[in-house]
């Protein structure tokens, strides 16, 4: 399998896997952003996981507009909003797959 295919399906699990939990949060709860909160900040070992996770989409930002602009690919702001509507679980492997992809039209090209 090459790795460009690899960070396909890797983006396709990771929209489809977090959206699960999301929709039986909701199933429970609904559109309570109070709840929300509460849940993703209720302990001190989720509180870790979702700072993490906030940390870790600033560095990919930072990532992906180096990346767009040393490589010129374009639609930069696509993968910002993969990260925000799903999250970094999606957005990373496929901006992973769009940068990969580039890289072989440009081997080839050389």
């Amino acid at each position: 399998m090459k790795l460009k295919h690899l960070y396909l399906a890797l983006a396709f699990i990771g929209a489809v896997v977090p959206y699960y939990f999301l929709i039986m949060f909701l199933k429970t709860h609904g559109l309570d952003g109070r709840s929300f909160l509460q849940q993703l900040f209720g302990t001190q070992i989720s509180t870790f996981f979702a700072v993490d996770l906030l940390l870790s989409g600033v560095v990919f930002v930072i990532y992906v507009r180096h990346e767009s602009r040393r490589y010129s690919i374009k639609h930069w702001w696509l993968y910002l909003i993969a990260l925000c509507a799903v999250g970094l679980s999606f957005a990373l492997p496929l901006f992973l797959y769009v940068r990969e992809d580039w890289l072989a039209k440009s081997a080839y090209q050389k």
